[in-house]
């Protein structure tokens, strides 16, 4: 059975870090990419990072860049979000989903349609 499990979101300060994690099982870890999206209310999914597993190459959306780091362990087939200086606009649901390799070759920002697996979600919220 497919499991993307994200986790480590809650409640912090503007200004404040989380780590996200998103552990991944079911399928081979290092044949995928693993995205982050968020989705605020009343917004749409938006992008935020990936990475790709097999290879190593990272994106992250401009509105996070400097600000967030994408990492992955390949040992854990886990994925880590470390976000700093949150801002109260990345308050959002942040999910993680997993694309494969195959189609990252062929696009470099593939459509969420492309990713074959989603996980649950986990809430981050950011005071001001």
């Amino acid at each position: 059975e497919v499991q993307l499990q994200a986790s480590g979101g809650g409640l912090v300060q503007a200004g404040g870090s989380l780590r996200l994690s998103c552990a991944a099982s079911g399928f081979t870890f290092d044949h995928y990419a693993i995205g982050w999206f968020r989705q605020a209310p009343g917004k749409e999914r938006e992008g935020v990072s990936r990475i790709n597993n097999s290879n190593g190459r990272t994106y992250y959306a401009d509105s996070v860049k400097g600000r967030f780091t994408i990492s992955s362990d390949n040992a854990k087939n886990t994925v880590y979000l470390h976000m700093i200086s949150l801002k109260p606009e990345d308050t959002a649901v942040y999910y993680c989903a997993a694309v494969s390799a195959a189609v990252m070759r062929v696009t470099t920002i593939p459509h969420p349609a492309y990713y074959d697996y989603w996980g649950q979600g986990t809430l981050v919220t950011v005071s001001s």
